[in-house]
C-alpha cells in the first residue's frame, strides 16, 4: 500500500505526531461513545428499576382500595408520588376497566389500556413499555396487577362443636387479579443526566487528548531533535563544510550515531584532504606520464618501422644494384672511351652516346634516391605527431614502391584498385603507410609463392550527420585466420608467425595508429580462403576534394 505523497513529503516529527494523534483521537471517540452509551443505558435501567419497584409497592398497599371501592383511600395513596420529581401519571382501575384514582395527565393513545388489562388477565407481572406521547416526550410506562388473595372455609369444619382444626378448617389459598395500577416516568431527567455524562466525557477525552498530544510532540521532538542535526549536518557536509559536529549526549541507539557520524566526518575530511593534496601533484603525474607513454609509443612504432625496414632490406638492396650496376656500367665504359680518344678525335656519334650515357647515369641515380627518400621517410622517427593533408592513394603507390622489390623476390604480384574520387583527407601519412606496410607484409608471409595480394580504396558516402570515410581494403589469398585466433590478432605481442618472422607488435600498433586517426580497423578470414583487412577513416569537413582529372580507376598490375 503506497502512502499519499503529502504524508511522504512531511518532516520526520510530523510523520511520528500525525498518526499517533489519530490513534488517540480514534481511540478516545470509540472509548466515550461506549462509555456515552453504558452510561445512558444505566440510567434508563436505574429509572426502569425504581419504577417497577414503586409500582410493585403500590399494588400492595392499593389492594384495600381497590377491593372497596375507596377513592379516598387510593388517591392519599398517590398523593405521595408528588414527591418523585420522574413521574408524569399514576391511575388505578378495577378489573373492568375502571379507573379508581389518577393523577397526572396521560398523553398518548388510551388503547394501550384495554392492551394492558387483557395482558395482566393472561400474565399477572409488572409490565414495561417505551412510548412517545404527543408532546414528543419520552415515557417509560409501567403497570403491574392489584392481587388478593382468597381463602375458602370447610364447611364442615364450621359445625364442629369440639373446636376447629387448624389444618382442617382452611382450604388453599387462591391469587385474584381485582385491578391495576399504571406508572409513567419521563426520561427528561435521564436524557438530561445522559447529556451532562456526555459533555463530561466528551471534555475529559479532550483534555486526555490534548494532553497525549502533547507529550507524544514533546517526546517525539525529544527522539527526532538529534536526527534533525544529524540532517543538518549532512548538508552541510554535502557542501563540502566538514566543520559541523553532530553533539548529542545520549547513550542510546541515537548517540551511538552520532558519535559514529563524527568519526565520519573525521575520516572524510581527512580523505578530503589527502585527495586535495594528491590533485595538487595529480597534473605534473598525468604530464609526466603522458610524456612517457607518448615516448614508448614513438619508439614501440619507430622499432616496429626498423623490424619493417630490416625485412624489406633485401628487396631494396637488390633493387638498388641494379641501378647502380647500371651506374658503374655506364661510367666506366663512358670513361674508358674518354681516355682512349683524344678531345679533338671525338666525333658527333660518340659525344651523342656519351650523352646517352650519362643520362641513363642521372636515370638510374634518381631512382636510387627515389628509393632512399622513400626509406628515410618511412622510417624517420618523430616525437609528435602532425596531421596533415594527405592522399590516400598516393600514400599507398609510395607503400607499393618500397615493398614491391620484397614481393617480387617472393614471386607474389600486388593488384590494386583505387578509386581517383578520394577526397584529400587529415592525417599521418609516415603512420599510415606503416599500416599498409604491415598488412602488406602480413599478407606476403600468409601468402604462397604466384598468389595476389589486392588493394582496394572506395568511398562511403555522407549521410545525415555522418560525415562519409574512406576504406582501404588489403585482401591475400593465403592459408587464413582460424577463428579462435581472429578476437587475438590485436592484442601486443600476439603473433601466428613462425619464430623470427614478426614481433607480435604489428597489427596492435596499427590498430593504435588507425583509432588515433579516429578510424576502425576489422578483418574478415577463413582457413584456406584468405583475409581481408578493412580500414574504414572518417572524412573530417574541412577537406578538399582531389584530382579527378582521371575519372577511370587505375589499375596498377606489378
Amino acid at each position: 500500500m503506497r502512502l499519499p505523497h503529502r504524508f511522504v513529503d512531511l518532516n520526520l516529527r510530523l510523520k511520528f505526531v500525525l498518526p499517533i494523534s489519530l490513534m488517540l483521537i480514534v481511540s478516545m471517540l470509540i472509548v466515550s461513545g461506549y462509555l456515552i452509551r453504558r452510561q445512558a443505558e444505566g440510567f434508563e435501567r436505574e429509572l426502569r428499576t425504581n419504577g417497577e419497584t414503586m409500582v410493585r409497592i403500590f399494588a400492595i398497599h392499593a389492594e384495600g382500595g381497590v377491593l372497596f371501592g375507596s377513592h379516598y383511600e387510593l388517591d392519599d395513596l398517590l398523593r405521595t408520588l408528588y414527591h418523585f420529581g420522574s413521574v408524569e401519571y399514576c391511575q388505578i382501575g378495577n378489573i373492568e376497566g375502571k379507573v379508581l384514582s389518577r393523577m397526572g395527565h396521560q398523553h398518548f393513545d388510551s388503547a394501550y389500556g384495554v392492551e394492558m388489562r387483557q395482558e395482566l388477565r393472561s400474565s399477572p407481572t409488572v409490565q414495561s413499555r417505551y412510548f412517545i406521547d404527543t408532546h414528543e416526550h419520552g415515557l417509560i410506562v409501567i403497570s403491574a396487577p392489584i392481587v388478593t388473595e382468597r381463602r375458602e372455609i370447610n364447611r364442615e369444619a364450621l359445625g364442629m362443636t369440639g373446636g376447629v382444626d387448624q389444618a382442617t378448617a382452611s382450604s388453599a389459598t387462591t391469587a385474584e387479579t381485582i385491578g391495576w395500577i399504571e406508572l409513567g416516568l419521563s426520561d427528561d431527567k435521564v436524557k438530561a443526566a445522559t447529556v451532562d455524562a456526555t459533555i463530561a466525557v466528551i471534555v475529559l477525552a479532550t483534555l486526555v487528548v490534548l494532553t497525549a498530544i502533547i507529550l507524544v510532540t514533546f517526546i517525539v521532538g525529544a527522539i527526532t531533535k538529534p536526527v534533525t542535526e544529524l540532517v543538518d549536518a549532512t548538508d552541510q557536509i554535502s557542501r563540502g563544510d566538514f566543520s559541523k559536529k553532530v553533539k548529542i549526549g545520549q547513550m542510546d541507539e541515537i548517540g551511538h550515531l552520532a558519535s559514529t557520524f563524527n568519526r565520519m566526518i573525521d575520516s572524510l575530511k581527512q580523505s578530503r584532504d589527502e585527495i586535495e593534496q594528491y590533485n595538487r601533484t595529480l597534473e605534473e603525474k598525468i604530464i609526466e606520464r603522458t610524456k612517457q607513454l607518448d615516448e614508448a609509443q614513438a619508439q614501440l612504432i619507430q622499432s616496429e618501422k626498423m623490424s619493417a625496414i630490416g625485412q624489406l632490406a633485401a628487396g631494396v638492396a637488390h633493387e638498388l644494384n641494379n641501378p647502380l650496376g647500371g651506374i658503374l656500367g655506364y661510367a666506366q665504359f663512358t670513361l674508358e672511351k674518354l681516355q682512349k680518344n683524344q678531345l679533338g678525335e671525338v666525333t658527333g656519334k660518340e659525344i651523342d652516346s656519351y650523352i646517352r650515357y650519362v643520362s641513363d647515369i642521372e636515370t638510374q641515380a634518381r631512382r636510387c634516391k627515389a628509393i632512399v627518400q622513400n626509406l628515410l621517410r618511412f622510417s624517420r622517427a618523430s616525437r609528435t605527431v602532425e596531421f596533415e593533408e594527405i592522399d590516400i592513394n598516393a600514400a599507398i603507390k609510395e607503400t607499393v614502391t618500397f615493398v614491391e622489390h620484397q614481393l617480387r623476390i617472393d614471386e607474389i604480384e600486388i593488384d590494386t584498385t583505387l578509386n581517383p574520387g578520394l577526397p584529400i583527407m587529415l592525417g599521418n601519412a609516415s603512420q599510415l603507410q606503416q599500416v599498409f606496410t604491415n598488412l602488406i607484409i602480413n599478407a606476403m608471409h600468409a601468402s604462397e609463392p604466384g598468389s595476389i595480394i589486392e588493394i582496394m580504396t572506395r568511398v562511403s558516402p555522407a549521410l545525415g550527420e555522418f560525415g562519409g570515410a574512406v576504406e582501404i581494403l588489403v585482401s591475400d589469398r593465403g592459408h587464413g585466420i582460424p577463428e579462435e585466433n581472429l578476437k587475438k590478432i590485436f592484442e601486443p605481442f600476439f603473433s601466428t608467425k613462425e619464430v623470427g618472422k614478426g614481433t607480435g607488435l604489428g597489427l596492435s600498433v596499427s590498430y593504435g595508429i588507425i583509432k588515433d586517426h579516429g578510424g576502425e580497423i576489422t578483418v574478415k578470414s577463413a582457413p584456406g580462403e584468405g583475409t581481408t583487412f578493412t580500414i574504414v577513416l572518417p572524412v573530417q569537413k574541412s577537406t578538399r576534394p582531389a584530382d579527378k582529372t582521371n575519372q577511370e580507376v587505375t589499375r596498377l598490375r606489378h
